[in-house]
């Protein structure tokens, strides 16, 4: 019986260092700030369309931004381990939508989250990341390919 238990406390222990591990991995969940003080200001009106598309320095921040508040979830480099949406993906979905559309679902989501059957898949970033810190991140997103 003694060995039993001896037993049963090792793989408790192994459970709970395991699980302590993933929850670690994860990364802090809380929203990192993002600088976007060098881009061009875009003042208070949500734009349709992203003007950053193509800027380098509005790329290289969108690249930190992404990988602070969007990796976590989506995946590094934007590519998607499965559990949520490819956004390499975005425009290639869209292909038959204008840019337009395309960005204003994009916008739409990171603005306001997504919850299904009352369950909060995305949470909304409204409020916690600018419009141009979302419109940076969405300028990398463009730049990391359609997957095949």
């Amino acid at each position: 019986m003694k060995m039993y238990l001896t037993i049963l406390r090792s793989a408790m222990l192994a459970v709970l260092t395991l699980v302590t591990a993933n929850a670690m991995a994860h990364g802090d969940v809380t929203p990192q700030a993002v600088d976007t003080s060098e881009l061009p200001q875009l003042g208070d009106e949500w734009l349709k369309t992203n003007p950053y598309t193509g800027n380098e320095l509005a790329i290289k921040i969108g690249d930190s931004a992404y990988n602070q508040n969007c990796a976590r979830c989506h995946g590094l480099e934007v590519i998607s381990g499965g559990i949520t949406p490819d956004l390499r993906k975005l425009n290639d979905e869209f292909e038959f939508f204008s840019q337009e559309e395309a960005d204003g679902w994009f916008m739409t989501r990171i603005r306001n989250g997504a919850v299904v059957d009352g369950r909060v898949y995305m949470p909304p970033f409204e409020g916690i990341l600018s419009q141009e810190a979302m419109w940076a991140i969405k300028a990398y997103i463009e730049t990391r390919g359609v997957p095949e």
